[in-house]
């Protein structure tokens, strides 16, 4: 995916646009045209433009970011044939409902709080001057069935940081989905120049710490007592990767 402070827009008029469907994902053609405040002869001309350099989509009058990203993996394991690629806004309730299937034993708060925002905000991807947010996804017949997240706050003294989050619902642990998704993830945030990965799960949920602790993450802190979960107090673990 393209990120406006990685394109170069000939004209403001093409920016505002680009940053206006990137921040509300899927939008309406007229829509678009009436928030930014622009004549049908302007915002056409800007849209033309953008969609000759192959950085807007138009289908249906609905506009949207076309992807840079387009890497994706597909490997068969056990008789499953699992895909792994970058997550488009129309993925945005099949993942929703991934992370909560995945989530429902509420040991990763994290990622169940992930859900609820994504939901709320009804975006998938994010880039403005607040944040960086992108997903990856697995899936199996075109059914999302695991993600990995990078959020990265916009903020000079942390760009060299990300948060990660990742889950595989359980039908489908066990066949490599989740060593996949990280895999993509750690990429991304290397070929993006972030330095470090931080993943935070409570005490209880050993499988993540294990998972994590296999793959070259190590505990950098522990925060007590920082959840209550079910009217018990269980410590935050706070897990890093530094990415040479």
């Amino acid at each position: 995916m393209q990120f406006s402070d990685e394109l170069e827009f000939s004209h403001r008029g093409r920016k505002d646009i680009y940053d206006h469907i990137e921040q509300h994902g899927t939008v309406d053609y007229e829509d678009a045209r009436r928030a930014l405040n622009m004549s049908s002869e302007q915002f056409g001309h800007h849209v033309s433009v953008l969609r000759r350099d192959g950085i807007v989509s138009q289908t249906d009058e609905e506009l949207r970011i076309i992807f840079e990203d387009e890497r994706s993996e597909t490997y068969v394991e056990e008789g499953l044939e699992v895909t792994i690629r970058q997550a488009r806004e129309d993925d945005l309730t099949g993942l929703v409902g991934a992370i909560r299937e995945a989530l429902s034993d509420r040991t990763y708060i994290e990622g169940e709080t992930l859900a609820d925002v994504v939901e709320s905000e009804n975006v998938l991807l994010r880039h403005n001057e607040l944040m960086k947010r992108v997903f990856f996804v697995a899936t199996i017949h075109g059914d999302v069935v695991g993600w990995v997240h990078i959020n990265a706050p916009e903020l000079k003294k942390l760009e060299h940081t990300a948060e990660l989050t990742l889950g595989v619902i359980d039908e489908y642990r066990g066949h490599g989905i989740g060593s996949k998704l990280l895999d993509h993830g750690v990429d991304w945030a290397l070929d993006h120049d972030f330095e470090k990965l931080y993943n935070s799960v409570p005490a209880t949920n050993d499988r993540a710490i294990e998972f994590l602790e296999s793959r070259g993450w190590e505990t950098e802190a522990v925060r007590e007592d920082h959840y209550r979960i079910d009217d018990e107090y269980v410590d935050e673990v706070m897990m890093a990767k530094r990415l040479d």
